[in-house]
């Protein structure tokens, strides 16, 4: 058994909704497949993609990215934490898992988070420009530090798992440190959306061997104190150096 991991399939993009479409129906049976947020903030479309790969591979475990809390295409009528719990339905009726899987010495756990501006404060091109300022819909009260710890507080009855192996997944990013040092100056002022060092502190309880993330789009597998972290993100058509547009095997029983 295999265990691949993929990202920011935006199969909104014609070209990579067809590459799922095209994904082997044969080779993967036997696998698990990571899907780490960022598939597409239509419900019409997310429910077609996890049907597709839950027909191709033995489980797919999955957590929402930043994109699907986006309420403005599905009429705009309800918050991002309604749209949780409807993203969350579809995934179950799908045969895909947003909780810990078990499969004998292997456990996958998904990780839950946003962003608080642990990673910097926002600048006004950042405000400007980040979607989800407009397309999300939070409770009045809540700020990016309450979103975070909502979704944090998910995770806690799953930091205790031990295994002989475990694999953890997030769509944002634990530390900033994973951004590579390559990364132009002026791309940077993104950083503050792109995740949360309180998700670090929830990975080093839980100790896993790998932790997965997406979020970035920049595909890279660094080990640091213990743990490889893997970003296979499938990213947008246009962004052909920084990602691969491949399935990456992270792991095989």
């Amino acid at each position: 058994m295999r265990v691949f991991a993929i990202s920011d399939v935006h199969v909104d993009y014609e070209a990579n909704k067809q590459w799922i479409a095209e994904l082997s129906a044969m080779d993967y049976q036997d696998d698990l497949l990571i899907l780490a947020g960022d598939v597409s903030d239509s419900l019409e479309l997310l429910h077609w993609c996890f049907k597709s790969l839950s027909g191709k591979f033995r489980k797919v475990l999955f957590v929402p990215g930043n994109h699907e809390l986006w309420v403005v295409r599905d009429g705009g009528d309800h918050s991002s934490l309604d749209k949780f719990r409807r993203i969350s339905h579809i995934a179950e009726d799908c045969g895909v898992s947003m909780q810990a899987f078990h499969c004998a010495s292997l456990s996958i756990v998904p990780l839950l988070s946003w962003y608080d501006y642990t990673f910097g404060e926002p600048g006004e091109e950042l405000l400007s420009a980040w979607m989800d300022y407009r397309a999300c819909r939070w409770p009045d009260h809540f700020s990016p530090s309450d979103i975070t710890a909502h979704f944090l507080q998910l995770n806690e009855s799953a930091l205790d798992i031990r295994n002989h192996t475990v694999i953890s997944f997030s769509h944002f990013l634990p530390r900033i440190d994973l951004m590579p040092s390559f990364i132009p100056q002026d791309k940077r002022f993104i950083y503050p959306v792109l995740g949360t060092n309180l998700l670090e502190v929830q990975i080093r309880r839980l100790k896993p061997d790998i932790h997965v993330y997406g979020h970035s789009h920049v595909n890279r597998r660094v080990h640091i104190d213990g743990i490889s972290y893997i970003n296979n993100a499938f990213a947008y058509p246009r962004e052909t150096r920084i990602a691969a547009k491949k399935l990456v095997c992270i792991h095989e029983t």
